[in-house]
C-alpha cells in the first residue's frame, strides 16, 4: 500500500519542520494523536523513537516509530514495524515563492515479511486501510499546517 498527499501551508519551512518534529507535542497538534510517549533522550535525529497511540478503526492502536533520517528542514524519513508489516513516512518540505511551504507525504506499508493471514488481510481490506489512512494523512497535514500558521502569525 502506497500514498501519496500535499498541503500547501502559509508558513516557512523551518516554522513547518518545527512543528513536524515537535513529537513530545504531538498529541496537541494532531488531532487524531491520543499520546506520545518518548523513548529516546535527545533532539529529533536519527534513531530518534517514540511511542505514539491513535485512534484507529474505532480502537486504540499504539506503535513505536523512530526517525530513520532527518535533514533539517527538507526532509525526515519515520519508520515502524508491526506484526511484519513495515511502515514508512517520508515527509519533503519545499519552499514556494510566496514565503509559504508545500509539505509532501508518502506513506507506504509493506507486509513482506508479515505472517501469510496478515497479508491476506491486507490483501482483502486494502481499499478499506487505504482510505482510513489517507483520511487519518489528510487530517494530519490538515493539523501540522493550522499549528504552523498559527506559529508563523504570532
Amino acid at each position: 500500500m502506497q500514498l501519496d498527499l500535499s498541503r500547501h501551508i502559509d508558513a516557512d519551512p523551518a516554522t513547518v519542520w518545527a512543528v513536524l518534529t515537535d513529537i513530545p507535542n504531538a498529541h496537541r497538534t494532531l488531532s487524531g494523536v491520543l499520546s506520545v510517549e518518548i523513548l529516546t533522550a535527545g533532539d529529533y535525529e536519527p534513531g530518534f523513537r517514540w511511542r505514539e497511540t491513535r485512534k484507529m478503526f474505532g480502537m486504540k492502536s499504539t506503535e513505536e516509530m523512530m526517525v530513520q533520517t532527518a535533514d533539517a528542514p527538507h526532509s525526515t524519513t519515520i519508520v515502524a514495524e508491526n506484526g511484519g508489516t513495515e511502515y514508512k513516512t517520508v515527509f519533503t518540505l519545499t519552499a514556494d515563492a510566496d514565503g509559504g511551504t508545500t509539505l509532501f507525504m508518502h506513506f507506504s506499508a509493506e507486509t513482506a515479511h508479515a505472517p501469510a493471514i496478515s497479508r491476506v488481510v491486507m490483501g482483502v481490506m486494502g481499499k478499506v486501510a487505504l482510505n482510513s489512512t489517507r483520511k487519518t494523512m489528510e487530517q494530519d497535514l490538515a493539523d501540522i499546517g493550522s499549528e504552523a500558521e498559527r506559529r508563523a502569525n504570532s
